[in-house]
């Protein structure tokens, strides 16, 4: 009769409790895991805004109604900071739902949006170079108005004479329902007039670009001055969008970020402005909501000082964004004022370029140090050899190259190792019952012979904060985001879906410790041997780019040490 031997059976039910709880964490993340868009607490009629996939251009008929406005007390900003310094607080005017009649549609080759035109508020934006899977031709949706999320990016005219204060929002008029462009950018003007004053919103739409420009042209033919002050601002629920593919895993951030004159880049998230409101007055600046891979963000005048805010509203929303100074418009006179919004991908070049600290918004968490390097280094590899999965082989390879000098030393400490192992047993065998004595004569040894037992952690240590900045720039850059590699790896940024990664690389890990030299600690013999099984258990859910990386690592590691072992012992003889 066969008699499998007990280390053998523990490994294997290891590895099949391993992936028993993988397929019922996986189960139950279908089921309850992903998280619901919250319902808003009013309960207004909303017409949902059509499916993007299948707008056809909207009927301008006057017979349709429009939904109206549900008041609220803090939606949209109505005090503006004093003319010369920035003071002041909000209150609230209402939002309300969208009607599908009066959306206008703008699409170019990079962005597909509509405009409401009560408000002039963009209410849907999605991005038609971006999908939602790696499977899917669907374009990936950043903003959106309906009944169960909201996620809009609002801006109008507000203070004293602003058409968006008082409680009502301005219903503006336009030349056509749709703008598309193949090639060019589209210019958007809404106009809305009121007691003999035009304000003319006009909406720059780039073609190959996410930065769009809104401006406000106030034109005062009345007989009186016209106070007033642009805001912009971001309004969103706490709805994930994008997950990152295992609920235990780490989540990409949700909330809001800013810049001040006191710091470069600050993460303000839904719990904290529930506690506090914030605000800062800042030249020029930016105010963002993140998720992952994408990011929205007001850009202020950079001439200008504002102020910008962040803050909870009614409903589960919350709203950051900035407010202008005021500016006056003589009668008879003209004046503008504009910000920016960039919505799109977290390119951090393209981000740098717009506003500064804003590509800080690819977060990289204590360790930006490093991994804005191998970012860089990544990118220009990429450049070369126009495969993401290759660019990340050849960048382990200089990461090994510039620690080979530390990790050499360490596989000469473990070849040293090895040879004092006979010494080693006869030393256990004589002190076993004399712990202290034991331990004496074994480091007595170990100085004698120039070995440390603890020598082969350290190329394990001194990749660790490598390992966890290249994590983050593999977790966070979008330009991973459905890279190919070969064969079955078409993400490198998910996980591997069979699983063939993480098994080779616990197999080159096993192989590592095969040829590391036997711990003189029993226990410590048991958990070297556990190791592989633990990281191949742990890897199975990494993004497959951090698992080639180490992968490649562990067998540029096998070659270094046979290499350095050889020597060791030629030097030994």
């Amino acid at each position: 009769m066969l008699t499998i031997p007990t280390e053998i059976l523990r490994i294997v039910l290891m590895v099949a409790l391993a992936v028993t709880g993988y397929l019922m964490i996986r189960a139950w993340n279908d089921d309850y895991g992903q998280v619901a868009p919250p319902t808003p607490a009013a309960a207004p009629t909303v017409s949902e805004m059509p499916t993007p996939v299948a707008v056809t251009p909207l009927d301008p008929s006057p017979s349709v109604e429009v939904v109206s406005e549900v008041p609220s007390s803090d939606d949209v900003p109505s005090d503006i900071p004093a003319a010369g310094e920035l003071e002041g607080d909000f209150v609230g005017v209402p939002s309300g739902g969208t009607n599908a009649a009066r959306l206008i549609r703008v699409a170019t080759p990079s962005l597909e949006l509509w405009i409401d035109r009560l408000g002039g508020d963009i209410v849907g934006l999605q991005l038609p170079l971006y999908t939602q899977s790696i499977d899917s031709d669907v374009p990936i949706r950043i903003l959106d108005s309906r009944s169960n999320h909201t996620f809009v990016a609002q801006s109008g005219l507000i203070g004293a004479d602003g058409f968006d204060a008082g409680g009502e929002r301005p219903l503006y008029s336009s030349s056509a329902d749709e703008y598309v462009s193949d090639s060019a950018g589209v210019v958007v003007e809404l106009e809305h007039v009121r007691n003999g004053v035009s304000v003319i919103k006009r909406f720059e739409v780039p073609a190959d670009d996410y930065l769009v420009t809104v401006e406000h042209v106030v034109e005062n033919a009345s007989s009186t001055d016209f106070r007033t002050a642009m805001f912009a601002q971001l309004k969103r629920d706490r709805w994930q969008p994008e997950s990152s593919g295992f609920v235990m895993g780490p989540q990409p951030y949700l909330g809001a970020a800013f810049t001040t004159n006191d710091s470069r880049y600050e993460k303000i998230d839904f719990d904290d402005l529930d506690e506090e409101r914030f605000q800062a007055d800042v030249t020029g600046g930016w105010a963002a909501m993140l998720q992952h891979y994408f990011v929205a963000a007001w850009v202020g005048d950079a001439e200008k000082t504002n102020r910008y805010t962040g803050r909870p509203l009614s409903g589960g929303h919350y709203a950051v964004g900035l407010v202008g100074p005021q500016f006056e418009v003589p009668s008879g006179g003209r004046g503008s004022a504009r910000a920016s919004l960039y919505v799109g991908p977290k390119d951090q070049q393209r981000l740098e370029e717009i506003s500064p600290n804003l590509n800080l918004t690819v977060d990289y968490g204590i360790l930006w140090w490093m991994a804005v390097p191998l970012f860089t280094l990544l990118v220009w590899i990429q450049s070369v050899v126009e495969n993401w999965g290759v660019a990340i082989i050849l960048l382990t390879v200089a990461i090994k190259i510039v620690l080979y000098p530390l990790s050499a030393a360490s596989y000469r400490s473990m070849a040293n190792m090895r040879k004092v192992t006979p010494q080693l047993k006869r030393i256990q065998e004589r002190y076993a019952d004399d712990r202290q004595k034991l331990s004496q004569e074994m480091m007595a040894l170990y100085k004698k012979e120039g070995a440390n037992p603890l020598g082969g952690c350290l190329p394990l240590v001194m990749q660790m904060p490598v390992f966890f900045a290249l994590y983050w720039v593999l977790y966070e850059s979008v330009e991973l985001r459905h890279a190919p590699f070969v064969f079955w790896i078409d993400d490198l940024a998910a996980m591997d879906p069979y699983f063939i990664l993480p098994l080779l690389m616990g197999g080159s890990m096993f192989l590592t410790t095969m040829l590391n030299p036997p711990m003189p600690d029993p226990m410590q013999a048991k958990m070297m041997k556990f190791m592989p099984v633990i990281f191949t258990a742990l890897f199975l859910f990494f993004p497959s780019g951090l698992v080639l990386y180490w992968l490649t690592n562990n067998l540029l590691s096998v070659l270094q040490q046979w290499f350095n072992t050889r020597q060791a012992q030629k030097a030994n003889a």
